[in-house]
This record gives C-alpha cells, structure tokens and sequence, in this order.
C-alpha cells in the first residue's frame, strides 16, 4: 500500500479515513501519495493499520474501552486525539481539528456505504463546513463535492453527473448536460438532478443563486 511519503505543498488536501466501506486500494494509494497528513477514526484503526497505512492522528472519543494508549506505543509517532463531544460525529471532529491547524481541504475514504444514516449526515457536513474547508468525499463509485454558484469542469461525453440539492437550491443553470436546466430549483424529497450526464466533451457549466448543491461524479 502507498503511503504519503510525496507531498508537494502545505496545501494539499489532508486525507480521513472514516469507518464505512473501504475503497479499493488503488484510489486509496492515489490519495495517499500527495495527502500531507492522514487522520484516522478510531473505529477504523485497525483496518487501516493492516493496510500498512502510516497515520499521522488517531482521531475519536474512544468509547467502548478504546485503548488508545497501546496505539501511542506501538505507532510511534502517531498523534491521539481524544474528542469526547457526544454533540458532534467523529468526522465533524477531524474537520474542526484541521480547520484549527489551518488546512484548507480535505479527502474522505470509507464514508460512505455500512449504514444509511452515517452517510446521509456525511454528505450534510459539506455544507456545514462548506466556508472553512474544500471536502471531497470518495468511494469506488463516485466522488462527492459541494457546488460553489459558478463552477466549470471539462468532462468526456456521457459521464454521470447527479446534482442533489441539500435541503432547496434555486436559480440554478446548466450547460452541456443532456438534461439541462434553466434558471430552476431543486429540492431534495421533491425533484433532484440525479443521473444526468455530459452531452458533449467539453466543459460543463454549473451555476445556481442560492442553497447547498451536491455534485456527484459516477463512476459506473
């Protein structure tokens, strides 16, 4: 497994390692190379270790007679992190920990999958941090990030392209995509972008007024 021994700047983006289903090792090894720091949850510790993945922080609250110290010992240098806030998942922890030793962007592997609710408030903590930290969420199956008003990426011809809106997004506008929108609104239970794709290659336009919106590239 590839380990981040290559980093080429202070900003690129640290890499979480969450507790859901694990991606392949591949992608795993592409974020790794230039991931300047890899935080770990708690929970998933001991998978990650047997990937022969080097971890910088050991992140959670522990619970569940967690013995963080035999990993201080055995993991040299790695970095314990106890956060015992029961009002905050062990994700949104991680976030607010780089936030506080000024990273400005964040990789998240295996938030994805295992349980429903989990990932549902993952995809919600996009726009809870969406002015203090870029996250791109990643699974073998798609990658997950949150729409600035006015965004602009060169795409081939029929690439998936869902737009899920958190909560209602308005004002939205679209350019080379096969079902396009015009100045419209999307409301999650109500009418979502889901399953659309590239009409042409080329660049795809994506503008919106207001609200949260997700972009999710598919992989299938």
């Amino acid at each position: 497994m590839s380990s981040h021994h290559i980093v080429r700047d202070d900003q690129e983006p640290a890499l979480i390692i969450a507790n859901g289903l694990e991606c392949n090792n591949e992608l795993l090894g592409q974020l790794l190379e230039w991931s300047p720091l890899v935080i770990v949850l708690d929970s998933a510790i001991e998978r990650v270790i047997q990937l022969g993945i080097k971890v910088d922080v050991l992140l959670g609250d522990f619970d569940r007679n967690f013995d963080a110290h035999y990993y201080k010992e055995n993991h040299y240098p790695i970095e314990i992190i106890h956060t015992p806030d029961q009002d905050k998942t062990d994700l949104e922890k991680a976030f607010e920990y780089l936030i506080e030793k000024g990273h400005k962007a964040a990789n998240v592997v295996w938030a994805t999958g295992k349980r429903a609710d989990h990932t549902l408030n993952n995809f919600s903590d996009l726009a809870l941090y969406r002015n203090k930290l870029k996250i791109v969420l990643f699974d073998d199956h798609s990658k997950v990030f949150l729409l600035p008003e006015s965004f602009k990426k060169w795409y081939p011809k029929d690439s998936i392209i869902s737009l899920i809106p958190l909560g209602k997004v308005d004002g939205i506008s679209t350019e080379n995509l096969f079902y396009p929108l015009q100045n419209e609104s999307l409301e999650l239970g109500f009418r979502t972008g889901s399953s659309n794709y590239v009409a042409e290659d080329g660049i795809v336009t994506i503008t919106h007024e207001n609200g949260n919106l997700l972009l999710i590239e598919g992989f299938d």
